[in-house]
């Protein structure tokens, strides 16, 4: 770490978190946290998931990373900030609301999912769906990762416009652009699915290297000192937000 500078990772066109004219919830959480700390705030764009913790972060490209489950072993996460999770997202006049993914109406329903490029993972709703009998009737949307045509807005468009009855997303995602598609939606939080034991909500923190355990320390400050300004920017970002779980004993 170089004294007096802040470097933070961020992908330089994925909002609502960030973008390099630095519009994004990201963006603005770093603006606190430089002028907190009287830093100079520099970033280092980092355009796709693959190596963001093991070459950007653990390879000392940059000191932070601002979200990031906290449960994830690979950094140093302070304690939540906030939780979030996967969301249906449909009309608000849609004859039938989906609740749940058991609900047998999703075997008739067209439904929107992100397929990511990166690791030949999808999002955790998409790859659940099959154990429930949902096949054959998914809408695949890319994500702003390199190489991928679609917009992040794309699959909250597409219910808008009827194209699917209904998308499963990150409720961040889905929060802000649902604001901006000109159309009444309603979010439903996706509980954790019982079949195949797969979490459809995060706690999330800050990350930074896990043997820099004073760092995490005085983020864990800022975030205690500045929760209402934190707060407000979840707001402002419409990020849907769910209770923050007890923590662990020995945390």
């Amino acid at each position: 770490m170089e004294p007096g500078v802040l470097r933070v990772c961020a992908d330089p066109d994925n909002m609502p978190f960030s973008n390099e004219a630095r519009e994004g919830f990201e963006n603005r959480l770093a603006d606190l946290l430089a002028a907190a700390w009287s830093s100079e705030l520099r970033y280092i764009w980092w355009a796709a998931p693959r190596g963001l913790f093991s070459r950007a972060l653990n390879g000392s490209y940059c000191d932070v990373i601002l979200q990031a489950p906290t449960e994830y072993d690979m950094a140093g996460v302070t304690r939540p900030y906030y939780r979030t999770g996967y969301v249906v997202v449909q009309r608000a006049d849609a004859p039938h609301k989906v609740t749940s993914l058991d609900d047998p109406a999703l075997k008739t329903m067209k439904i929107g999912v992100h397929l990511f490029a990166s690791d030949a993972e999808n999002s955790p709703p998409a790859m659940v769906l099959s154990a429930h009998g949902v096949v054959g009737n998914l809408v695949g949307f890319g994500t702003t990762f390199v190489g991928n045509k679609d917009r992040p807005e794309d699959i909250i468009q597409a219910v808008a416009n009827g194209t699917v009855d209904l998308a499963m997303v990150w409720g961040p995602l889905a929060g802000y652009y649902a604001r901006r598609v000109g159309a009444d939606l309603t979010l439903t939080p996706i509980p954790d699915d019982t079949l195949t034991s797969t979490p459809m909500a995060f706690s999330m923190g800050i990350a930074t290297r896990r043997r820099e355990r004073a760092f995490r320390d005085s983020l864990q400050h800022f975030l205690d000192s500045r929760q209402a300004d934190v707060a407000a920017l979840l707001t402002e970002f419409g990020f849907p937000l769910f209770p923050i779980p007890p923590e662990p004993a020995g945390r």
